[in-house]
């Protein structure tokens, strides 16, 4: 199992925008091969020192059975037409695909 933490860094006054066409796509995402969690998250003030807080930024915390699930993924049909609907709003995105150790 791999674990991947996608953080994705919207353009200002998106993020409703960008959050309703990431969950209108989650349903299609959970049911392919391999996905064991799909979870969009976003940062909450906690007051905790080393914390910095970013109100464009949604955090895609994702788990899959391979790499090779992740792959499918990301070239599925509904992941081409998601990346096409939110290219405008998006500004970039940083990816971390991790293993247990």
């Amino acid at each position: 199992m791999i674990s991947v933490i996608a953080s994705i860094y919207v353009k200002d006054g998106q993020l409703d925008k960008f959050i309703k066409i990431f969950k209108s796509n989650m349903p299609a995402v959970l049911g392919e091969e391999g996905c064991i969690e799909y979870i969009p998250t976003v940062d909450i003030p906690t007051g905790l020192p080393p914390q910095k807080l970013n109100k464009r930024v949604v955090t895609i915390i994702e788990k899959w059975r391979s790499v090779e699930d992740l792959t499918a993924h990301l070239s599925s049909v509904h992941m081409l037409e998601y990346k096409e609907k939110t290219k405008d709003i998006v500004e970039y995105i940083e990816i971390k695909v991790l293993k247990e150790v």
